[in-house]
């Protein structure tokens, strides 16, 4: 159960850190729960709507992310850490942070409820 479970989350996480995925209000929609809530590596808190308005008009860095780790905490809610990278466009520094995000099964299908970035140190 936990290595099927982890593989359904970090195919979500990582669909989430696709250009196309970002772009689309349909699918971040999809993919976002509605009492989703984010600390942002900037310190700002914002909630799914601002999600939906902001990050389609965003032109989406690179994103590499390695590390995956799965914490089941309920029949419904589980959480996943790991690190990533990250490359604005435009820029040619490489932003590295930890990341946690809990997915809660609403409805039959997986949500991302919560998620953090915590700037860290180069791994």
């Amino acid at each position: 159960m936990h290595t099927s479970l982890k593989k359904k989350l970090v195919e979500l996480e990582l669909y989430l850190l696709k250009a196309d995925v970002r772009v689309s209000v349909q699918d971040l929609d999809q993919l976002i729960h509605d009492d989703f809530l984010e600390f942002g590596g900037s310190g700002i808190s914002f909630g799914k709507k601002e999600v939906l308005k902001q990050l389609p008009r965003e032109k989406c860095p690179e994103f590499s992310a390695t590390a995956f780790e799965l914490r089941h905490l309920s029949c419904d809610v589980a959480q996943l850490v790991y690190k990533a990278t990250m490359k604005k466009p435009g820029e040619f520094i490489t932003r590295y942070s930890l990341r946690s995000s809990l997915w809660r099964k609403s409805q039959g299908r997986w949500q991302m409820i919560f998620h953090q970035g915590t700037p860290c140190e180069p791994f």
